[in-house]
């Protein structure tokens, strides 16, 4: 028993410059922890350097709400489908007025009749998540469930989308409170961890998503992303540039939610974060995750 004691009274006393280091990736983890602590919300982390396969992982396996990011699914159903000649992504569409959605998007705001590719449908839809757009390509690929069975396909069988937007409007209207409507969590936009959102957008960013040039075109279109205000907040003041590949998702202030890869010169990090149950500041949630992102690319563009 006295040299037990001994023992732990000669590792209490030594100094700090000669204990074990923290490993750098714990490091990461304390430094991220302690943002998501600063704000009051649930959160779902996962990052992945594609280059060297080192991964952090906080709530990463957790179900959560996926708001807009579940539109990269729907846009990886449609080149599948374009890859096998069931959809031709050169094809015209004409708005129609029974089309039109509200919320995010432009084409609401369009006059019906108005046409245009499909392939921009899909980038109204990515680029400034048009919803109305985002119909129009459920309609396309054959509605969730054929989106699910894409997904499955794939391995992810936890990315589900769980209904069009005007399901999700039609219910936030008859439950006519947004917090309330939240809390319950009876209908989510669609569903995935932070995980597979994440292994998803590493397949396309490998070029393993249905085939490299429709790979290519998917990057493309997340790349032309109008928000900036989380993943490519503070990338300025890193190597890795302030225009990712991302898509964000929406439902603020309990919901923001940001999923993308970090690119530059031979390094790529798939970054997917996901929130929940947040009632405070939107803004001050953006931050945050503008702040994770910062000490995910301090720390791999350094790797």
């Amino acid at each position: 028993m006295r040299s037990r004691t001994l023992v732990l009274a000669a590792a209490l006393l030594t100094p700090a410059w000669q204990q074990t280091p923290r490993p750098p990736l714990d490091a990461l983890k304390g430094r991220i922890e302690t943002i998501t602590r600063s704000i009051s919300a649930k959160w779902g982390v996962y990052l992945k350097s594609i280059e060297t396969g080192e991964e952090l992982a906080l709530n990463a396996d957790d179900s959560m709400d996926t708001m807009s990011t579940i539109k990269i699914p729907i846009m990886v159903e449609a080149y599948r489908l374009a890859g096998e000649g069931k959809l031709d992504l050169a094809e015209k569409y004409s708005l129609a007025q029974t089309d039109i959605q509200p919320g995010t998007g432009i084409l609401q705001r369009w006059a019906p009749g108005t046409t245009l590719a499909l392939r921009d449908v899909i980038d109204l839809m990515i680029i400034v998540s048009d919803n109305t757009a985002t119909d129009v390509m459920f309609r396309k690929v054959g509605g969730p469930a054929a989106v699910n069975h894409a997904m499955d396909a794939l391995g992810y069988d936890k990315i589900r989308a769980t209904g069009t937007a005007a399901d999700w409007f039609k219910a936030l209207r008859a439950k006519g409170d947004a917090a309330a409507f939240h809390r319950e969590g009876k209908n989510p936009y669609g569903l995935s961890t932070p995980r597979q959102m994440g292994l998803l957008l590493e397949k396309i960013a490998r070029g393993e998503c249905v085939s490299s040039g429709a790979s290519e075109a998917m990057m493309r279109h997340m790349r032309g992303q109008l928000y900036a205000s989380r993943i490519p907040r503070y990338l300025a003041y890193t190597s890795f540039g302030t225009r990712p590949p991302h898509k964000t998702g929406d439902f603020l202030p309990y919901i923001a939610n940001d999923v993308g890869v970090l690119e530059s010169a031979g390094k790529r990090v798939v970054v997917s974060i996901f929130t929940a149950n947040h009632f405070g500041s939107g803004t001050l949630l953006e931050e945050a995750i503008g702040r994770v992102t910062e000490q995910a690319a301090a720390y791999f563009g350094n790797r």
